[in-house]
């Protein structure tokens, strides 16, 4: 039986390589803005992008040279903040495939993986979909 997709008023998919430009931080930013505004929005990952919910990751990047002493969240600390947030309102997703054929194998315990095939799921399962990134 196939898994039932909480109906969400947003799908955000975030395709490609996350760290090849801003298009991370512009979808988190855009996903606690609707959040905050009352939105229900599922996230949904594919290729390498399902390496940002990677629980190797840490709660911090690496120092940055020109900032010595100032830490900055990572990418699965900012999803896990939205995620205990925002229960009940905010879904993140994975694809299956992309994420074991890149090796990321230990997501946040929140992040459910999917076959591609679900897709569409997920996307009949949203009033709008954005996609940011590159097919």
């Amino acid at each position: 039986m196939a898994r039932r997709i909480p109906e969400t008023d947003v799908l955000i998919t975030l395709m490609g390589a996350p760290h090849g430009s801003d298009q991370v931080t512009s979808a988190l930013r855009l996903t606690q803005a609707l959040l905050e505004r009352g939105a229900s929005v599922q996230v949904w990952t594919c290729g390498y992008a399902t390496l940002l919910t990677q629980r190797a990751l840490g709660p911090d990047k690496p120092r940055n040279l020109a900032d010595w002493n100032r830490d900055h969240p990572s990418t699965a600390a900012l999803a896990e903040e939205l995620l205990t947030a925002f229960p009940g309102r905010l879904y993140w997703y994975g694809c299956r495939f992309c994420s074991d054929d890149r090796g990321a194998a230990e997501h946040l315990p929140q992040v459910v993986l999917r076959p591609p095939a679900g897709y569409a799921a997920n996307v009949a399962a949203a009033g709008k979909a954005v996609l940011v990134g590159v097919i």
